[in-house]
C-alpha cells in the first residue's frame, strides 16, 4: 500500500450496519464507497441498490416512501432506489400478481465483501422458491474499482430443480434530482418506439427531454427498442452524463418510464427479458440451467 497512507479507509471503505428507526428499521444495509462513487447495497431486498453517489451528488431517484421493512404494499413502499429488481414471478401490473413481482423482497445471503486495492465486491445469493414448485437462485456480484465512476452488477440465474420453469426480469434503475432536472436529455441508438398509453403517445416527440416538475402530471411510459444495449442521460447544466449498459443477449426489452410529476420526479430506464400489459411473455430456464445478466452504471464529468 503507498506509503502516505496510513489507512485504506482514506481512500476507500465498505461498511455494513443495521438500520434502528423508522419504518427502515431492521434493513440490513453495505456502505460502499471507492473514493469516486458511494453506492449503499439493502441485504434485506435482493441487494439491490438503494442509493448511488457521484462525488458526493445523488444521482438515483427515491421516493417519498423512502426505505422500508416492513411488508406493506407497493405504492405504499416502492422507494426507488438506484436500482429495483423485478421478477422473477411477474413485472409490471398483472392480476393475481404482486406489482413489479417479489424479488426485490427477498433477503440476500452474503457471500463476499471486500474492499482492498482490487476495488470493491461483494457477492449474495437470492433464493427463490416454493414448496412442490420452483427452486430458482440468483448469485449477485457488485464490484467497482477504486477511484472507478462505474458500478458493475452482474446477475447469475440457476434452476436448482428438476424441470423447468418460466421467469421474467427487469431492472428498474431510477434516476433522480439533481441528475435528473429540466434540460437534460436522454441519448440513445433508437430503433424504434411505441408508446404504453394514450397521453404518452400525445407526448412522444418530447421523450427523451426533461422538463421542470409539474403538479399531478401524468407518468408517460415508452416501449423502446434500442441498436446498441446503452442509454444516457445528459445534464449540461450539472456538468454530468449517466450511463446504463445492460446485456442485450438476455434483456431484449427495454421501457422508459418518465415522471414529471412534482413530488415524484424520476427517470426509469429498464431493460428486461419482456414488454408489459398484454405484451408480457415469460421466458423458460431449463433444469440446471445458468442464464447471466449484467448492467454497467456510469457517471463522469462532460
Amino acid at each position: 500500500m503507498d506509503g502516505r497512507i496510513s489507512n485504506f479507509a482514506q481512500v476507500a471503505s465498505l461498511r455494513r450496519y443495521t438500520m434502528t428507526e423508522g419504518r427502515a428499521k431492521g434493513l440490513d444495509v453495505l456502505d460502499c464507497d471507492n473514493g469516486k462513487i458511494r453506492f449503499l447495497l439493502n441485504l434485506s431486498k435482493a441487494l439491490d441498490v438503494m442509493q448511488l453517489y457521484h462525488e458526493g451528488q445523488n444521482v438515483s431517484f427515491l421516493s417519498k416512501n423512502a426505505f422500508d421493512g416492513r411488508g406493506v404494499d407497493f405504492l405504499n413502499r416502492f422507494e426507488g432506489g438506484m436500482l429495483y429488481t423485478c421478477g422473477l414471478d411477474s413485472v409490471g401490473g398483472r392480476d393475481g400478481y404482486e406489482l413489479h413481482g417479489t424479488h426485490h423482497n427477498i433477503p440476500a445471503e452474503l457471500i463476499l465483501a471486500e474492499c482492498n486495492e482490487d476495488g470493491i465486491i461483494v457477492e449474495a445469493i437470492i433464493h427463490d422458491t416454493a414448496l412442490f414448485g420452483k427452486n430458482l437462485s440468483i448469485r449477485r456480484r457488485v464490484s467497482s474499482a477504486i477511484g472507478s465512476e462505474t458500478v458493475e452488477i452482474e446477475d447469475m440465474l440457476t434452476n436448482e430443480s428438476y424441470a423447468s420453469e418460466p421467469y421474467c426480469v427487469l431492472y428498474h434503475v431510477n434516476v433522480g434530482y439533481p441528475m435528473l432536472d429540466a434540460g437534460a436529455k436522454i441519448e440513445a441508438e433508437e430503433l424504434s418506439c411505441e408508446p404504453r398509453t394514450p397521453w404518452a403517445a400525445e407526448t412522444v416527440a418530447d421523450r427523451h427531454i426533461m422538463t421542470d416538475s409539474v403538479a399531478g402530471q401524468e407518468e408517460t411510459c415508452y416501449f423502446l427498442k434500442l441498436k446498441k444495449p446503452e442509454i444516457s442521460l445528459v445534464n449540461e447544466k450539472l456538468g454530468k452524463k449517466f450511463t446504463l449498459s445492460y446485456s442485450k443477449d438476455t434483456l431484449p426489452c427495454f421501457v422508459e418510464w418518465k415522471s414529471m410529476a412534482s413530488g415524484d420526479y424520476a427517470l426509469g430506464l429498464e431493460p428486461s427479458t419482456t414488454e408489459l400489459d398484454d405484451r408480457f411473455t415469460y421466458r423458460t430456464i431449463e433444469a440446471g440451467e445458468k442464464i447471466r445478466f449484467s448492467l454497467s452504471i456510469t457517471v463522469n464529468r462532460i
